[in-house]
Order: structure tokens, then sequence, then C-alpha cells
């Protein structure tokens, strides 16, 4: 059983969605999946034995072991986890620029990277996951969690004027230079002040949205030409749309729709199409790293 809804109104300026989860595992045939990107960072407490385990790839055979209480921060590439066992969890999706206010360390700090909550909360995020594991059904561990999150309400301070005008605008496809233009800041300055509220750049910051628009129009039309998804997702042509599904989830648009995720943003990664997915893979791995490289431009 999965619930999903919005949060309670006084979490609403931080938190997008909450869901808890009861033995939700991969899809069958499936030990892991791809995790494609959304720009945000998660808060998730998993309440089953096994921790968050991760991978670096398709061809990492060990993976690491994360935690039970974990902060996925903003990304711009796929990830790769075990999806092997059902599991029971309880989680957040915060809103660009919460993660400061709401856990108490820039955004950017957390970017790319699955961190335990316990170096942010310390002991508090263990007994918070103690009191989820007694609450019981997957609604009173919902609503639990809530509580534990509006607890730290009182501490937050309020976003960056010139971030919340920004990502604003970015939901309406602004281009970023006139954006940036009009902030009243220097580029480097106002790069400086996004990266930390939100722990990406604009420019990869919009790259993501962009390519969530593409995600949802396939989910809601997979007979929809990918030539028409590209066009009416903002890209160029199709070609482009094609690169931005090799660099950004590590597959081309065809494999995606032959593999045709349940959820658009878990890809399951079956044994059966290790091999053939690995090499795609491989390829956008190596083009997020080199995307690194220019993570300074606006």
């Amino acid at each position: 059983m999965l619930i999903t809804r919005p949060p309670r109104p006084a979490l609403r300026p931080f938190v997008k969605v909450v869901w808890a989860s009861e033995d939700a595992g991969g899809e069958a045939g499936a030990e892991r999946e791809r995790v494609l990107p959304t720009g945000a960072a998660h808060v998730v407490f998993r309440l089953s034995e096994l921790p968050l385990r991760v991978f670096d790839g398709p061809g990492d055979a060990v993976g690491r072991t994360v935690a039970h209480a974990v902060v996925g921060g903003p990304r711009a590439g796929f990830y790769v986890r075990d999806v092997s066992q059902p599991v029971c969890s309880v989680g957040a999706e915060l809103h660009p620029g919460a993660v400061e206010p709401l856990l108490g360390v820039p955004a950017e700090e957390l970017a790319g990277a699955h961190t335990p909550l316990e170096a942010l909360w310390g002991r508090a995020a263990e007994l918070a996951r103690e009191r989820l594991l007694e609450a019981g059904s997957a609604a009173r561990r919902l609503e639990l969690f809530e509580s534990l999150l509006a607890e730290r309400l009182p501490r937050v301070r309020a976003l960056h004027p010139a971030v919340a005008h920004a990502l604003e605008r970015f939901s309406g496809s602004a281009p970023v230079r006139d954006v940036v233009g009009s902030s009243g800041y220097s580029h480097r300055r106002f790069i400086a002040l996004f990266r930390r509220a939100v722990g990406l750049p604009p420019k990869l910051y919009c790259r993501i949205l962009r390519f969530q628009v593409a995600l949802d129009r396939a989910a809601g039309d997979p007979a929809a030409p990918w030539a028409d998804v590209a066009l009416a997702s903002g890209y160029s042509d199709q070609p482009h749309l094609s690169r931005e599904f090799h660099e950004l989830a590590g597959v081309s648009p065809g494999d995606y729709r032959r593999i045709a995720p349940a959820s658009a943003r878990h890809v399951p990664i079956r044994p059966a199409r290790s091999a053939e997915v690995n090499s795609v893979q491989d390829g956008g791995s190596r083009g997020w790293h080199d995307r690194r490289r220019k993570e300074t431009e606006p």
C-alpha cells in the first residue's frame, strides 16, 4: 500500500509531497532500479530491516550501505539502488530552496549524494525512527512524520528573495540569462545564492525541470512520437531530447519506452537486459561528469 498526498498546510512552503508505503519493492524481475533525477531533495525513513543500499552504476556488484534515515540531495543524474526486498518507508520531497531552512545546511553540501539524517539531526534522527516504528499503520506513520518535520519549523528562515523569484520564473520556462539579469546581482553572486539554496546551478536545474516535463508527457501518452514529446517539452528537436535522456537517465528514449517503467522516474534494471543497458548507462555517466565542469555557467 502507498499513501501519497500534499503535506499539512504548515509544511507546504517547504514540502511538496509526503508518502508512506508498506512492503513496497521493485518491479517484478528486477533487483535494482535507476532512480531518475528530479532536482529536488528527499527525506526518507526506511522502517524495514534493510537500510538504503546504492551502487556506483549497474556494473557495481557490491554497492554500499547508507543508513535507515537518509537525505537524498538534489541531483542531476540517475542513481542505482537495491529493490530486491520489500521496504516500509515514509518520506517527503522538499521544495527547491527548502533544504537549508528545514535541515540546517546549504543544499549544495548535500547535492548528488545520500547523507545519513543522523549527520544533520544527530540523535534525534534515531529517536524519530523509533517513534515511527511504533506508530503502526502507514497512515499513522505519515501523520507522525509530518509532526516530526513540523517540529523543526520554528527554526526556519525565509528563502532569499532573488532565489524565490528565480524559482517562480523558471517554473514558467523563463531563460536563465534573463532571470539572472533581472536579479540585480552579478552572474557569479546569483549562481552562488541559487546553488546554496537549491543545490544545483540554475542552468542545470532548468534542464532537470524540462526533463521532468518530457517524462510526464511520455508517461501520459506512451504512443506519442518522441519528436512530438521533444517539441512539446521545450527541446529543439528529437536528438536534443535523446542526448538529455542519455546524460540524465543513462538510457535512450527507445530503451526507456521498451522498459516501460510503472513509475516514470524509477526504471527497473532487469538481469536479462543488464548487458544492453549497462553500455548505455556508462555513456550517460561519462556525460554527467563532463557536464559537472560547466556548473559555474549561469
